[in-house]
């Protein structure tokens, strides 16, 4: 199961922290699948051959409740799962996978967390840049800079790259070819 992490709605579009919705998204659409909608598991998913993909619709502080009843579902266990987030501690364009940790002060991956009752839950990290010493809030919920679009674009992309070959070659050789300096 691959989730990505965000807030729903059209106000939250392209912003900082919707970057795991717009991997799977991406992913979503290269695999020709479509979005269903369960009220249940509050959540947006698509089962495709390979991973099921999920987007919480519970927003960020609440999404390991949509994630959670999703894998109980399906009888999903933490380490099959990747979570895709943002990261302010990471610089712009940077990817970090990580087999598990800490919530890195991240408000989804905690809820995750608790819900799981582990943090050995596999992860990609998405940089997004540091915020401003004021304001994390207004940051992580504002839009890109235009100057900054096309490292994201290309980094959603290397993001959905790096999901793929974790699904098709394992978490650890996806760490060994993604989390290295991208090239400019």
């Amino acid at each position: 199961m691959v989730v990505g992490l965000g807030n729903p709605g059209a106000e939250y579009n392209r912003t900082r922290h919707n970057v795991g919705f717009n991997v799977v998204d991406l992913l979503a659409a290269e695999w020709g699948l479509s979005w269903q909608h369960s009220k249940s598991w509050h959540a947006l998913w698509a089962k495709g051959e390979k991973a099921i993909l999920v987007k919480p619709t519970s927003y960020m502080n609440r999404s390991g409740e949509s994630l959670s009843a999703v894998a109980n579902f399906y009888k999903i266990v933490p380490s099959e799962i990747l979570v895709v987030l943002d990261d302010l501690a990471l610089e712009l364009g940077r990817l970090r996978l990580r087999t598990e940790g800490g919530t890195g002060g991240h408000n989804g991956l905690e809820s995750i967390i608790m819900h799981l009752g582990t943090e050995a839950i596999p992860r990609l990290r998405i940089g997004i840049g540091a915020a401003p010493s004021e304001g994390a809030v207004d940051y992580v919920l504002g839009r890109f800079f235009e100057e900054e679009i096309p490292v994201v674009e290309k980094t959603i992309e290397r993001a959905a790259d790096a999901v793929k070959c974790a699904i098709d070659k394992g978490v650890l050789s996806a760490m060994n070819l993604f989390n290295k300096i991208p090239e400019s």
